[in-house]
């Protein structure tokens, strides 16, 4: 008996998440792979077997709770580090094609890794700066969904994200913190980035009952071409 992946199991079902053997192997194997490579490189610091499942796993599939994912065909993850929420998300509803886009090489090696490993389709893994990659043709104003987990404050997160984001999808930032005062700072950032604040949820981690706080938001026009500006610039001097 296995008590971390029957609780897994369970917390998904209660979700009406519906997990197939083959997607609880891949699960096992990522936690795997992420604590061996844990070991060579610093990807998380969360490396017990039930912290992982419930902490990296559940939580990232928690998006799914206030996105339909049945009507997204494609999903960024912005500054995706150990690849979360992006690979849950992907080895939980396979027919998604994903994006993830990262600034250290060395996590984007670890990445192709897992994707080879777990034998997933339609994964792209870009090495570089969100400011950066958001230029590119074919990448612009081009995603259903665009997600950030934990990465930044949300006026920096919405000129991170909102330029991937296709008029009519949405960015969901996923952030532990209460976002009253964030939600404030951003409102001019979301009008300049043509983002539109549809929906705020607030949540508990189950066991654990830490705060869990998502944001939705509707990208109501095409990116203006100003933005997002140079690699740097958002950080350090947000759109307030």
């Amino acid at each position: 008996m296995d008590q971390i992946k029957d609780n897994f199991q369970a917390l998904c079902l209660a979700r009406n998440i519906e997990l197939s053997e083959k997607q609880l192997e891949q699960y096992e194997l990522y936690f795997k792979e992420l604590v061996s490579w844990n070991e060579k490189m610093n990807l998380t610091g969360i490396t017990e077997r039930s912290e992982v499942y419930l902490k990296h796993f559940y939580d990232s599939l928690t998006l799914s709770q206030y996105v339909d994912f049945t009507k997204v065909e494609s999903i960024a993850d912005i500054g995706s580090g150990a690849g979360f929420p992006g690979i849950p998300l992907k080895i939980c509803f396979p027919h998604l094609k994903l994006m993830i886009v990262d600034s250290l090489n060395k996590r984007i090696q670890f990445l192709q890794h897992v994707v080879d490993t777990l034998e997933l389709q339609d994964v792209q893994l870009i090495h570089g700066r969100a400011e950066d990659v958001a230029r590119q043709a074919g990448i612009r104003d081009s995603f259903d969904l665009v997600t950030a987990r934990a990465v930044a404050r949300l006026a920096v997160l919405n000129e991170f994200c909102l330029p991937f984001v296709k008029t009519g999808g949405i960015f969901a930032a996923m952030k532990g913190t209460d976002l009253k005062e964030e939600v404030k700072e951003a409102a001019r950032s979301l009008k300049e980035l043509k983002g539109k604040m549809k929906a705020s949820y607030h949540f508990q981690l189950p066991q654990e009952n830490a705060d869990r706080h998502i944001i939705i938001i509707e990208k109501v026009g095409d990116t203006p071409k100003k933005y997002p500006r140079k690699a740097g610039t958002p950080l350090k001097s947000p759109i307030m």
